[in-house]
């Protein structure tokens, strides 16, 4: 079956930008000819339909906001997802903003009628998705994402500085043999949280080991065969720093079972503050991140943008050290 065109398809055949296509549809006066009529060919060849987003916009301001999440497995047991979710809802709420959950696939068109403005939870494979939705001037801001290339609104956490202050806490501490399990380097705030770790350790020039820097990808499963890894070296490493709490719970879990203690042999910190780490085995010293805030500002934004009232804007918000019991001095 064949799939719908997008914009992007337009511009690529007509051999213009994704700007110059969303003039045409929108009957704008300040294309050239020429460029004109190659969109109309392209458009006519590729039965282009224009989103219905964009003709939702010319008839009036809607007041319902969509929020763009991509599809992945267990989302719903996310604890990203679901703290997004119930920021974004709540405050939706509050100021009477009806609210779309769009859980997409990357080369699902968003047609979305009687949409106002859109949310985007991340942008992975989904730029094509905010691209298009910028082209045609839609009220827009996507979050955990810094975005520099496109005039979009950003919130964002400073995920650089989160990575670095948990492994300043752990160099306090006098652990200098630190390891780190990542969450890959699909999304901006795995590789953020990477690069944090890494200017840490370089600030007090100790060296990056690469047997210590073992990729993970936000999953229990690859926490686990990371910290089996970690534990068949001949020299371990003393403190472990690892890109999400549940990866974290699941190297603490590994550790117990072969028979080692944390903190005693074994210094953890993980990042995100899940309420869940506070339960585990061992009460886990994390990194905050301000998802509940992160979510309610992007609403915020949004709203202003949808009344003409705000400019596109790129914030970045702080992390915060919480210190529980899963760190003692080496």
């Amino acid at each position: 079956m064949r799939k719908n065109s997008n914009i992007e398809d337009v511009a690529k055949l007509a051999g213009v930008s994704i700007s110059t296509v969303s003039r045409v549809v929108n009957k704008s006066s300040t294309v050239r000819a020429s460029n004109r009529i190659c969109v109309e060919q392209a458009v006519k060849k590729l039965k282009f339909k224009p989103n219905l987003i964009a003709k939702a916009l010319v008839k009036g301001k809607s007041n319902t906001i969509a929020l763009v999440m991509p599809r992945y497995e267990g989302i719903f047991y996310s604890y990203y997802a679901l703290e997004i979710i119930r920021g974004i809802g709540t405050i939706c709420e509050s100021l009477k903003i009806d609210l779309l959950l769009h859980i997409t696939h990357p080369n699902t068109n968003l047609n979305l009628s009687n949409v106002g403005g859109i949310i985007f939870a991340e942008v992975l494979s989904e730029r094509k998705q905010l691209e298009e939705a910028v082209a045609l001037n839609i009220p827009t801001v996507a979050i955990n994402n810094l975005i520099k290339d496109l005039a979009v609104s950003c919130v964002t956490i400073n995920n650089k500085q989160g990575a670095r202050e948990a492994v300043d806490y752990l160099l306090d501490l006098g652990h200098r043999d630190i390891a780190y399990i990542s969450g890959g380097n699909l999304t901006q705030a795995a590789k953020d949280r990477t690069q944090g770790y890494k200017l840490a350790l370089a600030a007090r020039k100790i060296p990056l080991r690469g047997e210590f820097m073992i990729e993970g990808d936000y999953s229990r499963k690859s926490a686990r065969d990371a910290a089996e890894k970690l534990l068949s070296l001949k020299n371990k490493p003393t403190a472990i720093f690892v890109a999400s709490d549940d990866m974290a719970q699941e190297a603490i879990s590994v550790i117990l079972e072969k028979g080692l203690r944390v903190p005693d042999d074994m210094s953890i910190v993980g990042f995100d503050d899940n309420p869940s780490s506070i339960y585990g085995a061992v009460p886990l010293t994390t990194i905050r991140q301000p998802l509940m805030v992160m979510a309610q500002t992007a609403v915020k934004e949004l709203d202003l943008l949808m009344n003409g009232e705000g400019k596109i804007s790129r914030i970045c918000l702080p992390t915060k050290l919480i210190i529980r019991d899963s760190c003692l001095p080496r």
